[in-house]
């Protein structure tokens, strides 16, 4: 008789059960229908913005819509990427700093190109504009979330591997069976960060003006942003309200099911007393239609993907047997020089259009960019240093305790994922209430956006700590700082930093907002790399911001690279519980 584990024993099912999911699926149906209409209307140069509460539904709606777009692109880019430079080392010399690259050029470094681009593509509809939208949530998400399943993959312990190659495990079982349900626990709790990370910028997404041209679209962040241009208060605690409503609903909904399905991936021994629950999970597990999907449709077309992914050359006759080396040996290289060929002509055309508007920059300009981006630096490191500061204890004591687990993820998920720039103006005046100006509240508004990586990264390491060996810690009373310097460290160091590399790029992506705050007929302006990039868009000067970009994108990638890189390598070789 085969065993079947607690978690996963159907429940008694229930009617009534099956039609309230069977009405969930027909009102997301009906909202997606609606979300095209919206994407498929005429193009518009100036979209009006109701302040009505009453058209904050269908905003908000339109803007989570765009965010789970995001996240199902970022989640696949993260897949793919993340798999290919943890498994090839010639392509992790050349991926990584390519998403050191990527992850340090903030959203307005990317919205000239893209929002242009994409318009001139879709002129007569609004799926140009959706589309620049959905890529500009997708820069805030994607790189937090490659660069932890990257990690993950990298600290597979050896003797998992050896096992699984003893055992002649295919590349597909050996994906699904080992590397996902290993790095699923860091993944969940970092693609949380990363629909945070997006929210951030909901406002510079939904609303945007490039030189003359001001782009909306219709969401809670254009709302915002309209609320704030007319000091409407009522308006910006609607849309506050709006934002934590849709907030809590995707934690309690999504989020929460997902990381106490999760739970049954944790690699240990001795399974734990307490662990994560949710009620949503216990309700769709008396669900008979997601059974019959899973049993009937998902679960059969796994095991026809393994299948495929398990033939062996043996199967095939002795004359394809005897072409397949020729002809693998004469196309490979012509494959891989083709696309070495478009990589090298796309790099080159990318380049001589930088340099094209780099040279319009004046020497003068240049030793401005060069001292705001100093200013910048320190106010990052700052903010990075006293995150970890605060939020290392805070995400520990989450991670290894389920109970304040389950009592603060909500709260947790709520605070990371709130539009922090919604909160500028409200921040910025108790700020001035004691008298602390914009220079050092930047340093604040930074860390309402940067300090949530760390957290996310630490509680993500914290619960990847087998439960087995905080029993032996027990036992032989290991306590105080021995703990934390002997199990606790060591176990979150991985995941640690791969917070500090994310909250450091976050920090230097929240700098377009923290230095530059605009509401009302106020504008307070920092000194720094970031305030640079926010006017050089505004204006229209594309070399400064090309300029200002380049500088802060080489500067991510000379820290990862000398400081980041190592603490990683020093995570594989010394600080991994599998050593």
């Amino acid at each position: 008789m085969p065993i079947v584990d607690s978690a996963e024993r159907p429940r008694r099912s229930s009617g009534w059960v099956d039609a309230i999911v069977l009405l969930g699926i027909a009102a997301l149906f009906y909202g997606l229908i609606d979300v095209a209409r919206e994407w498929r209307g005429p193009f518009l140069q100036t979209i009006h913005i109701e302040l009505s509460p009453w058209a904050l539904p269908k905003y908000t709606f339109y803007s989570l819509v765009r965010g789970f777009a995001a996240y199902v692109l970022s989640l696949g880019f993260t897949l793919v990427y993340g798999y290919i430079a943890a498994s090839n080392r010639a392509a992790e010399r050349i991926m990584l700093p390519i998403l050191d690259i990527l992850q340090s050029i903030p959203v307005l470094g990317f919205l000239p190109g893209v929002v242009l681009g994409l318009v001139a593509i879709f002129p007569r509809s609004n799926i140009g504009l959706e589309l620049a939208a959905v890529i500009m949530i997708f820069t805030g998400q994607v790189w937090n979330m490659t660069f932890s399943f990257y990690n993950s993959l990298r600290t597979i312990p050896p003797e998992l591997r050896e096992a699984a190659s003893v055992y002649k495990v295919n590349w597909w079982k050996r994906f699904t069976q080992l590397e996902l349900p290993y790095s699923a626990i860091g993944l969940i709790w970092n693609s949380m960060m990363s629909m945070a990370g997006g929210w951030f910028f909901l406002i510079i997404n939904e609303a945007f003006v490039l030189g003359d041209k001001d782009f909306r679209l219709p969401g809670v962040g254009s709302y915002m942003s309209v609320a704030i241009e007319k000091g409407d208060v009522f308006a910006m605690v609607c849309a506050v309200i709006a934002m934590t409503v849709m907030i809590v609903a995707v934690d309690q909904l999504f989020w929460r099911p997902i990381v106490a399905w999760a739970q049954k991936y944790k690699f240990e021994d001795i399974e734990a007393s307490e662990s994560s629950t949710s009620f949503v999970l216990e309700f769709l597990r008396r669900a008979r239609l997601p059974r019959f999907l899973r049993t009937k449709v998902w679960q059969p077309g796994v095991h026809g993907m393994s299948k495929v992914w398990a033939l062996q050359p043996l199967k095939f006759s002795p004359q394809s047997m005897a072409l397949t080396p020729k002809v693998t040996s004469k196309v490979r290289p012509v494959i891989v020089l083709a696309l070495q060929g478009i990589g090298i002509a796309l790099a080159g055309i990318g380049l001589w259009n930088l340099v094209g508007l780099l040279i319009t920059v004046q020497p003068p300009q240049w030793l401005s960019i060069v001292f705001d981006l100093l200013k910048t630096f320190i106010r990052v490191l700052v903010a990075v240093s006293v995150g970890t500061v605060f939020m290392v204890p805070i995400g520990v004591a989450i991670g290894t305790t389920p109970k304040l687990a389950r009592a603060l993820q909500p709260v947790v998920q709520v605070v990371a994922s709130f539009p922090a720039p919604m909160l500028f103006p409200l921040v910025i005046l108790a700020l001035e209430a004691v008298h602390v100006g914009i220079g050092v509240g930047s340093v604040v508004l930074m860390m309402l956006g940067t300090q949530w990586y760390i957290l996310f990264n630490v509680v993500a390491g914290a619960m990847g700590i087998p439960h087995d060996l905080h029993e032996a810690a027990s036992f032989f009373r290991i306590a105080g700082w021995n703990r934390w310097k002997l199990l606790i460290l060591p176990g979150i160091f991985p995941s640690l930093v791969t917070g500090w590399v994310t909250a450091m790029g976050g920090a230097w992506n929240a700098s377009i907002v923290a230095e530059y705050v605009h509401f009302g007929d106020r504008q307070l302006i920092a000194s720094g790399l970031g305030s640079t990039i926010t006017i050089a868009t505004d204006k229209g000067q594309f070399g400064v911001l090309a300029a200002s970009v380049a500088l802060m994108a080489g500067t991510v990638v000379l820290i990862n690279r000398f400081v980041w890189r190592r603490l990683y390598r020093q995570a594989e070789e010394r600080f991994s519980l599998s050593k």
